[in-house]
């Protein structure tokens, strides 16, 4: 899995060189930014199953045609999986603030995405507009703190990014 420090390495590893002084900057501004990610983890961990039942929710009032016969979200199975991807996203999230990098989201969440999505006939604005919900929702301080909503908002604009 990758972090700041495994990717800082794997760069100079593969240019033949030491890790630079602003390769260790990175490092250091990662370490710096640990309490504030480590705090978000906690926060969403305490909450992950109403922040993905919110943003879910916040997705189909959105878009009430996917319910509709024939379409992505007609019926239970189908609802309950679309949930569980939600809150799949949010677990990357969570992890991703972990470690202090986007190699669970690269790995696990990102990857093929696309193609899994077009090859089921999913439509990704949903999900886009699930995890947009669940990134203007945060709020700074009844939520957490101004900076682990920082690196929580960070995450979620690079799935959504992904997604768009």
């Amino acid at each position: 899995m990758k972090s700041v420090v495994t990717t800082v390495i794997a760069a100079a590893d593969a240019a033949g060189r030491f890790p630079s002084s602003s390769d260790l900057e990175s490092v250091q501004g990662s370490i710096q930014r640990s309490a504030a990610r480590l705090e978000a983890a906690e926060k969403l961990a305490g909450n992950i199953d109403a922040v993905a039942r919110e943003a879910y929710n916040a997705c189909i009032a959105k878009y009430p045609y996917l319910n509709n016969a024939g379409e992505a979200n007609d019926t239970q199975t189908k609802k309950d999986k679309c949930l569980r991807d939600i809150k799949h996203y949010m677990r990357l999230i969570q992890y991703c603030l972990v470690v202090g990098g986007t190699g669970p989201l690269d790995e696990w969440g990102i990857a093929g995405q696309r193609e899994v999505y077009r090859a089921l006939d999913l439509p990704t604005a949903p999900y886009v507009e699930a995890l947009r919900f669940a990134r203007n929702r945060g709020c700074s301080p009844r939520d957490m703190s101004a900076q682990a909503l920082v690196e929580y908002n960070a995450l979620l604009d690079y799935v959504i990014n992904s997604l768009s």
